[in-house]
């Protein structure tokens, strides 16, 4: 069985992504990485961020996971800001650490978002999907969640069961 980690890419922790990441965590037996807990500077061309905490945390998911589930808040119809940092230093791997990039290749990838309504834009999942086809990952999916008076509603746990169940089986659900 291979082993899978759901990266937070939220401003709060124990925000709406954050409940729905522990709901998910608690019913699976899936790791979580808040990278609201790490200090990640922006890319740059000159690599002066290489003394922050990407590398390590880079290194340590690459050797221990095979499934990576990003989860993100929608912030102005796109990833959260947090996440998209995280996903432009993986340019790191390409460039100066490419022995590790190349580890990514055949690994999974899915992404879940969550928002205030089921209202999810067409075209989010664009950045995850195109990621992944570039790093030689397999995109296994999408699901999109929101919280309903401060709770996941009984439609959304199903859409979250479902997500999770094809993940597992990695089976790609678009």
């Amino acid at each position: 069985m291979s082993k899978t980690v759901i990266i937070q890419g939220s401003s709060r922790s124990h925000g709406d992504t954050g409940k729905v990441v522990n709901y998910i965590a608690s019913e699976n037996d899936f790791d979580i990485i808040d990278l609201s807990t790490k200090t990640i500077g922006h890319f740059d061309y000159e690599y002066k961020n290489q003394n922050d905490d990407f590398m390590g945390l880079i290194t340590d998911i690459i050797e221990t996971y095979d499934t990576i589930i990003f989860a993100t808040p929608v912030y102005w119809y796109s990833m959260s800001g947090t996440l998209k940092v995280f996903f432009d230093r993986m340019s790191d791997l390409l460039k100066i650490h490419k022995d590790l990039g190349i580890k990514l290749r055949g690994k999974n990838m899915a992404m879940l978002s969550c928002s205030n309504s089921d209202d999810l834009k067409k075209g989010f999942n664009m950045p995850f999907y195109e990621t992944a086809n570039y790093l030689g990952m397999n995109y296994l999916g999408d699901t999109h969640t929101f919280i309903d008076k401060d709770t996941i509603n009984q439609d959304i746990k199903q859409r979250i069961t479902a997500f999770i169940k094809a993940i597992n089986e990695q089976i790609p659900v678009h």
